[in-house]
């Protein structure tokens, strides 16, 4: 990648867990992005627990959008009928980056085989800002997070900002 396509700008983030059982206390795959996040040079400025609900998450999103560069989703992006965050966040997507869920569905299947297709994980912008939507696990959130987020945050949202 070449350098002058990254800028060198500060990089906010929020966290946003999607569950209806989840707590701040048992909350692992909030952590480990939050975590993740800090050790990769961003700033994590806000997190919340919403419920699988599609007007609890747009609202989350909205309030996200107001306070950073970046959001990160995790939780509801599956197939049982409460897995709503997809159909909750897509409606805001300006641009898709498409590459992001088939990227992470490829190195999801060589941890987890063929059960990497249930997957929905996507990833947009809207109004200059990414916005990843992951499943729910921490192993999934670390696997995004630490390969795809972390390494990329700073060229997505250099090209995002124009």
């Amino acid at each position: 990648m070449k350098t002058e396509h990254i800028k060198p700008i500060e990089i906010t983030a929020v966290v946003i867990t999607v569950s209806s059982t989840r707590t701040e206390e048992n909350d692992t795959s909030g952590k480990a992005i939050r975590d993740l996040l800090t050790a990769g040079g961003y700033r994590v400025v806000f997190s919340v627990i919403v419920k699988d609900d599609r007007q609890a998450i747009r609202a989350a999103l909205v309030t996200a959008l107001g306070k950073a560069d970046a959001v990160v989703l995790n939780g509801g992006t599956g197939l049982t009928p409460d897995d709503c965050t997809i159909e909750a966040v897509e409606p805001f997507f300006e641009k898709r980056m498409e590459g992001f869920g088939e990227l992470f569905r490829m190195l999801s299947f060589d941890e987890i085989g063929t059960s990497a297709l249930l997957s929905r994980a996507t990833a947009g912008i809207v109004g200059g800002r990414a916005v990843f939507c992951l499943p729910g696990s921490t192993g999934a959130v670390t696997l995004a997070t630490g390969k795809i987020i972390v390494p990329e945050l700073r060229h997505i949202i250099s090209h995002s900002r124009g």
